[in-house]
């Protein structure tokens, strides 16, 4: 089965960023690739002056949020790197049991890699700030964070025409399987093997789709 990859443009954030970007990214990703009976629904970022859709279903939702606090975690402990966080779409084949061998194999058809750099946050405003009030900054930090929220708010838009086009123009390798949320899983960094911060059964799993992890 072939798989496509779509690597996406690579978005410079602070930590107080990172769950409204993998939010909105995350969320209409999911949604371009539903095909389910959803009942979507607008969501606005809490930071960023972005509104993006959800496909309104509680368990992917919580399902987002959770991988999203586990990369926020790794962050706090890796600050200042370029990172990668991949959702992945997969068919399920069987297979005969045996002793080194599982039950199911996973066949990747799409793999998404959302490109981050997260910086350190000046020491410039309180984490519940945002450009939608921010209040108890100097005259110039105020322009300063208002300037760069823009430019993350124009390129976060650049990701999401990306997104929409990439899954409007690639169709032809998406299995055919009955009505609903297609297989899936979100990857994340991982401090526990890997130099680069991805464990050795992500790197499996990537490399066994033919896509290995590129920095």
């Amino acid at each position: 089965m072939n798989c496509e990859t779509c690597q996406l443009k690579e978005l410079e954030l602070e930590p107080t960023e990172i769950r409204d970007v993998l939010r909105c990214i995350l969320h209409t990703i999911l949604f371009h690739r539903t095909l389910s009976l959803v009942r979507p629904k607008d969501v606005d970022c809490e930071i960023l002056e972005i509104t993006y859709v959800q496909c309104g279903l509680p368990e992917l939702e919580k399902e987002v949020d959770e991988k999203i606090d586990l990369f926020v975690a790794w962050v706090e402990k890796h600050p200042n790197r370029r990172s990668q966080v991949c959702l992945s779409f997969f068919d399920e084949k069987h297979k005969h049991p045996g002793w080194f061998v599982n039950k199911t194999e996973r066949i990747y058809w799409e793999q998404w890699f959302i490109n981050l750099h997260v910086i350190k946050s000046p020491k410039r405003y309180n984490k519940s700030s945002s450009s939608k009030g921010l209040t108890n900054v100097g005259g110039n930090d105020l322009e300063e964070t208002r300037s760069r929220r823009a430019a993350l708010e124009s390129s976060l838009n650049e990701v999401l025409f990306q997104i929409i086009n990439f899954a409007n123009e690639k169709k032809d390798h998406i299995p055919a399987i009955p009505d609903r949320i297609f297989n899936h899983e979100i990857m994340i960094p991982s401090s526990s093997d890997s130099m680069f911060g991805w464990n050795t059964d992500t790197i499996r799993r990537v490399l066994n789709s033919g896509h290995p992890y590129s920095l």
